[in-house]
């Protein structure tokens, strides 16, 4: 399935058929960061491993775990505040959504309390897999380009 990317300039934004087109597009970026993340972690993780030392890959995959459900977290958390806004029917409280969204910041406090604890040095790990979901989006933003390039080319025939 081939889609195609989303043009804010298309039809208005009452028109259901561009609100199902835009949260097409949203969530196939959506799989496809998830799935760079996952890529990263599996490729850096045992490069870290040989290259340095198992605290630092160990380290590492706490912060890419942490990540990873930071990002989930964060998707919930807008995915919520947005039917809130816009009052789609699904109704969530609204205590809950400030708590994720508070938890997601002290999960992050206590897993680099513990890390800080274990091994100073793993501090640079954690703070590496913390930043996966920055690479992901990196990917994400260049493979976005290059599509955008490619369709648009004028050497296509």
């Amino acid at each position: 399935m081939i889609v195609e990317p989303f043009d804010p300039a298309e039809p208005a934004a009452s028109d259901p058929a561009s609100h199902t087109r835009a949260e097409v597009f949203y969530a196939a970026v959506y799989r496809r960061i998830v799935r760079n993340m996952v890529a990263l972690f599996f490729l850096v993780t045992p490069v870290l491993w040989a290259r340095y030392d198992r605290a630092l890959a160990l380290s590492f995959a706490v912060g890419c775990a942490v990540a990873a459900l930071n990002f989930y977290w964060l998707k919930v958390t807008l995915s919520a505040l947005a039917d809130r806004v816009t009052s789609t029917g699904i109704k969530q409280s609204s205590a809950g959504v400030i708590i994720r969204f508070l938890l997601r910041y002290v999960l992050i406090a206590v897993v680099v309390y513990g890390i800080f604890k274990g091994s100073a040095s793993s501090v640079y790990g954690l703070f590496a897999g913390l930043f996966l979901p920055v690479g992901a989006i990196f990917i994400e933003a260049a493979y976005a380009t290059f599509e955008g390039l490619r369709r648009n080319s004028k050497f296509q025939e």
